[in-house]
């Protein structure tokens, strides 16, 4: 099967290529770089463009399946630059224009941030509120899908992804997860830095169930569809720095400082029953094992000497 993988390059698009190459299907990346590595998708079977979303009519003839995640995905990019917001939404109607004419599907990048203002846990049916540049760019693309269904009966599904971490994210630096940002600090023996008092909590998965997230998605027969792509379970800050300590054999103290980002969101929660009952799916792996496998790859790389 072709299928094209936008942000091929990038941390979850380039662990969704990985896999796409070993299960034996066909794989044609299109990523501008911004915030991927070239080296993420070194030694991969893949067709590789660097060029807008504007030329994919014309280099790849026919497609089965889409995965857009070829967005900026990180709030501080957007309130850095607002115009991020009318150019992701002019790039995600490219990719429905592509899947008009060529009658493929689409499986696109949504976030968790889209339910900030709603209680815990968050399910797919809860108001979206106004809260910021990223959330309305986001929930602009999941009504886009929907008006490309609704007008032109193409197929999509949006995964609304809460705190992703795994290998191949070091390219994305300070818009890494925080569980990454705090094990590259402990393996360096230096003190990771929380903002706020470490009680924040998050719903961490790891970037492999989200890959097979994606795949049940590519495989399911629906019309427009978001489902949540989180574990069910949520851990503190001071958890994850517990547990990276455990993993390490080490007794690194944070240093806490003052929070300062206006609207911060202190608690993230998935409801999973829905992508469980319909989609299939359930995360399999745990925030220690998931450490545990990040700091192999380190390990590999050469990054760690413990």
């Amino acid at each position: 099967m072709r299928v094209i993988v936008t942000g091929g390059c990038g941390f979850i698009g380039s662990n969704l290529v990985e896999r796409l190459v070993r299960d034996g299907h066909e794989v044609v990346v299109f990523d501008d770089l911004s915030t991927g590595s070239l080296k993420n998708i070194e030694g991969l079977d893949v067709k590789f463009f660097n060029e807008p979303y504007e030329r994919m009519m014309e280099i790849v003839q026919e497609c089965e399946i889409i995965f857009h995640l070829g967005m900026p995905s990180s709030s501080p990019m957007y309130k850095r630059n607002p115009l991020l917001v009318g150019k992701t939404i002019n790039e995600a109607v490219t990719i429905f224009e592509y899947a008009r004419k060529k009658n493929c599907k689409v499986v696109y990048a949504s976030t968790s941030s889209i339910y900030n203002g709603n209680p815990l846990p968050y399910s797919e049916d809860m108001p979206i509120y106004v809260t910021d540049y990223y959330t309305e760019c986001r929930y602009a693309v999941e009504r886009l899908a929907k008006l490309y269904s609704v007008l032109h009966g193409v197929k999509s599904i949006g995964l609304r992804l809460f705190s992703v971490y795994g290998p191949k994210e070091e390219h994305k630096g300070e818009y890494a997860n925080i569980v990454s940002q705090f094990l590259w600090k402990m393996v360096r023996d230096e003190p990771p830095i929380i903002y706020g008092d470490g009680t924040q909590t998050r719903d961490f998965i790891h970037v492999t169930d989200v890959v097979e997230a994606f795949l049940l998605a590519a495989e399911g027969d629906f019309d427009c569809e978001i489902f949540n792509v989180g574990t069910g379970v949520a851990h503190s800050f001071n958890e994850v720095i517990d547990l990276l300590n455990k993993v390490l054999g080490k007794n690194i103290k944070p240093i806490y400082k003052p929070n300062p980002i206006k609207n911060y969101v202190y608690h993230t929660l998935a409801d999973m029953s829905k992508a469980e009952k319909i989609l299939g799916f359930k995360a399999r792996i745990s925030l220690e094992d998931g450490i545990r496998s990040l700091l192999g790859g380190l390990k590999i790389m050469g990054i760690s000497d413990v």
